[in-house]
């Protein structure tokens, strides 16, 4: 649907663009003649809707430190990003990028640590005279970038410094910061995304929230970090995949909790995910600021070129399946609103109605799209039915079968035609009910229609034992205040 809306709006920008490129002067022509073929390779894209698109693909979830490995293996570049993130101008961080393996998958992993924390694991460490050799890069925020061979061991989780820090604290360093206009708009984003949610849990004002596990220093670096990498890919749209929260419990500055946290629920709310896909923090409260805030679409992943696979290596080891969060860049493809389909009829006036339903399962069975009977007048004055079946190609030779040996037919009209579609999306959407997933059709990009899975409003009528019909309409009520209320 973005895709879609998308280009009917860069398509009314190209007359002011060739306008404007007719009346510049000469000077001024030379002078911005690079920006100048970048823009139009960019609106040549838009129009022909081969758009650039990041697609997450998180079926083992998404941490910040994910996120970094999956953009770094993607293609940007590591000094850029540490260089970009020097410019915050706040000391005590310290980030590793490695290669590593799950499953037999290679992939870029980046660990972000505080400082403090990280020097006393490491002298800790050497007390405990442990020896497990690591080649990586190692970089140290405001000191000059060196790369090393030395003995550690690496914890599954972040280090904390455990520094409680309020969204102003955040926005002075962010706006302070040598950081890009666009850079820092997007951390602030993510980082009042992170504030909303906390005070809906805690009840309280958005400025008073104490930022905890994402206000330490390394999430900062998770977040802020995602908003260069973005930026740097400079991609017209993303997509994500149903996010694996994950399960059982992890502890945090509140205590023990039940996984997802309450905040990750919050930032996550109306995005498809998936829980108990693993037995731990799947997806942690930054991993589901970054795509809550960069996402654009969700669920079903769009028609798409792929161009280059990024793979960020998670830090815990799980052994039923890869813990990587995995990245796609490519092109999206315009889908054809319509497609070949075939038509099988037959005309029926010697057969009980009442077989006719049987035979409707067994169409279906058989993969019938449709099927449907009319009444028809045939010869002599006979009353009958006529059964007609659409299908696809594939599907034919059985629907042919079972129309054969189940009605009493003795020979089929086959036609082929085109089948043209409104394009659908199907997402979930919050409601009196629950959690309720929307069918929406669209015309041109346009939404021309919103309706509820029939299925989940016979459950829910069943369930609390109230009318279908009044399930059915104060969904339909719910989607129509939905949508007055994005306008």
């Amino acid at each position: 649907m973005l895709i879609k809306d998308l280009k009917n709006i860069k398509k009314s920008c190209v007359s002011f663009f060739y306008y404007y490129l007719n009346n510049m002067t000469i000077f001024t022509y030379l002078y911005k003649m690079y920006d100048t073929l970048t823009v139009i390779v960019r609106l040549t894209n838009w129009i022909s809707l081969k758009m650039k698109i990041l697609q997450y693909d998180c079926f083992s979830g998404i941490s910040g430190d994910m996120n970094l490995g999956a953009m770094i293996d993607l293609g940007v570049d590591k000094d850029f990003l540490i260089s970009q993130l020097k410019k915050l101008g706040v000391d005590g961080w310290e980030i590793t990028v490695e290669k590593d393996q799950r499953h037999g998958i290679t992939g870029t992993k980046v660990t972000v640590y505080d400082c403090h924390e990280h020097h006393h694991y490491h002298e800790h460490e050497e007390e405990e005279q442990h020896h497990h050799e690591h080649k990586h890069q190692h970089f140290i925020g405001l000191d000059d970038n060196h790369a090393h061979t030395h003995e550690h061991l690496h914890e599954s989780e972040h280090h904390h410094s455990h520094v409680h820090r309020h969204l102003s604290d955040i926005r002075k360093i962010i706006n302070e910061s040598g950081l890009s206009d666009k850079e820092k708009e997007l951390s602030l984003k993510m980082f009042k995304k992170v504030a909303e949610a906390e005070a809906k849990v805690h009840n309280a004002d958005i400025e008073e929230v104490h930022f905890h596990e994402v206000g330490t220093i390394d999430s900062i670096i998770d977040i802020v970090g995602a908003a260069i990498c973005f930026n740097a890919l400079e991609v017209d749209a993303v997509h994500v995949s149903p996010v694996e929260l994950g399960g059982g419990f992890v502890r945090c500055a509140h205590g023990t909790l039940p996984v997802p946290a309450p905040a990750t629920t919050e930032i996550i709310k109306d995005i498809p995910v998936r829980r108990d896909g693993v037995n731990f923090e799947a997806t942690t409260p930054t991993g589901a600021t970054i795509v809550a805030t960069l996402g654009n679409s969700f669920g079903t992943p769009p028609k798409m070129i792929i161009e280059k696979t990024g793979y960020g290596i998670g830090q815990k080891q799980n052994p039923e399946k890869p813990n990587i969060l995995r990245v796609f860049l490519g092109e999206t493809v315009e889908e054809e609103s319509g497609h070949d389909a075939i038509l099988i009829e037959c005309n029926i006036d010697d057969m009980s109605t009442e077989l006719i339903g049987y035979v409707y399962d067994k169409l279906f069975e058989a993969g019938a799209n449709d099927v449907y009977i009319s009444s028809i007048m045939m010869k002599k004055g006979r009353p009958g039915n006529l059964l007609s079946v659409i299908c696809e190609k594939e599907a034919e030779d059985k629907i042919k079968e079972v129309i054969f040996t189940q009605t009493t037919t003795i020979g089929l009209r086959v036609f082929p035609f085109r089948k043209e579609t409104l394009e659908r999306s199907f997402d979930t959407m919050e409601t009196k009910y629950g959690p309720m997933t929307i069918k929406r059709s669209m015309f041109k990009g346009k939404v021309v229609s919103a309706k509820p899975e029939f299925d989940e409003c016979k459950q829910i009528a069943d369930k609390h034992n109230i009318p279908l019909k009044e399930v059915y309409n104060n969904i339909i009520a719910d989607i129509k205040n939905d949508e007055r209320d994005s306008k």
